[in-house]
């Protein structure tokens, strides 16, 4: 079933609830002047404008100067993890699905010059290349309606860490440390789970797959999981009484035996039809749960494989784990629709405070558009729902 849209009309319909969304926030903002503002900042995100920086959304606000949106996102007195509890307390009473997936991943904000908070030339999954950037860390929470997302953390090159007086001008705190883009992840995914978010499901690329401390912590807070793995990785199969290592590409040449034809969900063209095998791995240390090795084959160039560790209760099905795997990708159309309509990359800012600030905001915009879309969807299916019985 194709993805619904709502019309424009549809959309205004539901306008009133960006004040509704900005009612949840006000309290985080000492002054009146930065706590409308947040609103027209909001307003500006959500609006066409071209370019979501200071100087077209202080225009789109009939501002002649960019100066008040800039105060917004430097010096003004609100703190936005505030404002990101408030944007997951709210994905939490309108998105809320007990079959929710937490999906990390990361994306690049490509910038010049050296003086943005953890810029430096590095490997850039939009551009697919090194570029000079800063590298943002996401999880998105994904379920049946759609996807948002709900957290993030600004990666810090170590060389950031090291350089004191270049840390300083960019306004990150003194106590700040390097951490692994796995360690942010888990950071985010703690602070979720200690304000009640549940999930069913954890996912992410090889990034995170192959950190041993993330799937650790996973599997000792009783977390299911299907991480994606490098083929060079290594995975424990059972041996007599113990376990024989091996990287993942020698377990696919001699272990995997039987393939399975399975849809991973829904694409924009449709099922998503891939080959699919199911390896038992050495089991884990917690009674009732098991892991395994699930391998993706493409149907046009058999030998183009992708590999995911999974972590779940040993019942768990065949068919629920590829439905997981394929749901990872939702994390990169939530950073592409975050990019594409609220203008999640668009910031000029340079200090650390703007960068989180600027980021959230857009955040909640992009979860507010989520809770538009699904009221919208509803709505229309309940009107559908009712033609029907009005025909029969």
């Amino acid at each position: 079933m194709a993805e619904y849209e709502p019309t424009k009309e549809e959309i205004e319909g539901w306008a009133h609830g960006l004040e509704e969304v900005h009612a949840r926030i006000a309290r985080r903002f000492v002054r009146a002047e930065p706590r409308e503002r947040a609103l027209a900042y909001l307003r500006g995100l959500l609006s066409p404008v071209e370019r979501k920086n200071s100087w077209q959304l202080a225009e789109e606000a009939g501002e002649a100067t960019p100066d008040g949106m800039q105060r917004l996102l430097s010096t003004a007195q609100w703190d936005a993890d505030e404002v990101r509890d408030d944007l997951v307390a709210y994905v939490q009473e309108f998105l809320a699905e007990p079959g929710a997936i937490l999906v990390i991943d990361e994306t690049g904000f490509l910038k010049k010059g050296k003086k943005s908070a953890g810029v430096k030339r590095q490997y850039s999954g939009t551009a697919g290349k090194r570029e000079n950037c800063q590298i943002g860390v996401f999880v998105a929470y994904s379920t049946t309606n759609g996807q948002v997302l709900i957290d993030r953390e600004l990666y810090l090159p170590q060389e950031w860490i090291e350089e004191w007086p270049r840390r300083r001008e960019a306004g990150i705190p003194d106590e700040g440390e390097f951490a692994t883009k796995p360690e942010l992840a888990q950071r985010m995914l703690q602070r979720l789970s200690a304000s009640g978010v549940e999930a069913a499901w954890v996912t992410g690329d090889s990034v995170y797959g192959g950190s041993g401390p993330l799937r650790a912590w996973l599997e000792s807070q009783q977390r299911a999981y299907v991480l994606a793995l490098a083929l060079n990785d290594g995975v424990d199969l059972p041996w007599n009484e113990g376990t024989f290592h091996l990287p993942v590409q020698e377990v696919i040449t001699h272990a995997v035996q039987t393939w399975h034809r399975m849809s991973a969900g829904e694409g924009a063209k449709g099922p998503r039809w891939s080959d699919w095998a199911l390896v038992q791995l050495a089991q884990p240390v917690q009674k009732g749960w098991g892991h395994w090795l699930l391998v993706r084959r493409s149907l046009k160039e058999s030998d183009k494989m992708a590999a995911y560790l999974v972590f779940a209760p040993e019942s768990t099905l065949f068919e629920t784990m590829v439905a997981v795997a394929g749901r990872r990708w939702t994390v990169e159309e939530s950073l592409e629709l975050g990019k594409g309509e609220v203008g999640l990359d668009q910031y000029e800012v340079r200090h650390w405070t703007g960068w989180y600030r600027h980021i959230t905001l857009a955040m909640l915009a992009l979860a507010y558009l989520a809770v538009v879309r699904t009221r919208a969807r509803n709505e229309a299916e309940k009107k559908g729902r009712s033609t029907l019985l009005s025909c029969q």
